[in-house]
């Protein structure tokens, strides 16, 4: 059975917007995966570490047979592939990927917590996510436009909206 999914991509070293790219791309090529559509880009200070470039923000959606485990399995590949490098909490990178959204499903694990443990207070989720999915609703959060009320716009730029 095929879920739509909600994954944000995020990079801030060398050429970000390439990373972003490939990894629209990556992911579109994996076996049980389809992508549906891809939001807006957007820049946004960093979180955590200030002391790094400003970050490259996007919202893929898209549906799958792959389960929740199977699909950040997947994820973590190819963010390794684009030499992603976990050393620093918060810390640069090369390609962030993050399962917003699994159908309507509620998970918390370990390994992955779904919806998103913080997706509800970022506006660098919350906007790109909104360019694709305006009418959702976030399990554990109601809908997307009462999301978007409690944040703000200060601190992110759209700067494409076809880039991908």
């Amino acid at each position: 059975m095929s879920v739509t999914a909600y994954i944000a991509l995020g990079s801030n070293l060398d050429h970000p917007q390439q990373y972003l790219k490939c990894a629209v791309g990556d992911i579109d090529a994996e076996s049980g995966i389809r992508l549906i559509a891809c939001s807006k880009l957007y820049r946004s200070d960093p979180v955590g570490q200030k002391n790094q470039p400003d970050y490259y923000n996007a919202v893929v959606s898209i549906t799958t047979n792959l389960s929740p485990n199977d699909l950040l399995t997947c994820l973590q590949c190819i963010e390794n592939k684009n030499g992603r490098v976990r050393n620093v909490h918060w810390g640069p990178r090369t390609l962030d990927l993050d399962i917003l959204l699994y159908g309507d499903k509620i998970l918390n694990t370990k390994q992955l917590v779904i919806p998103h443990y913080q997706m509800h207070l970022r506006p660098f989720v919350l906007y790109p996510l909104n360019d694709i999915a305006p009418n959702l609703v976030v399990p554990t959060h109601g809908k997307l436009s009462s999301l978007l009320d409690k944040v703000s716009f200060n601190g992110l730029d759209m700067i494409s909206e076809s880039w991908a």
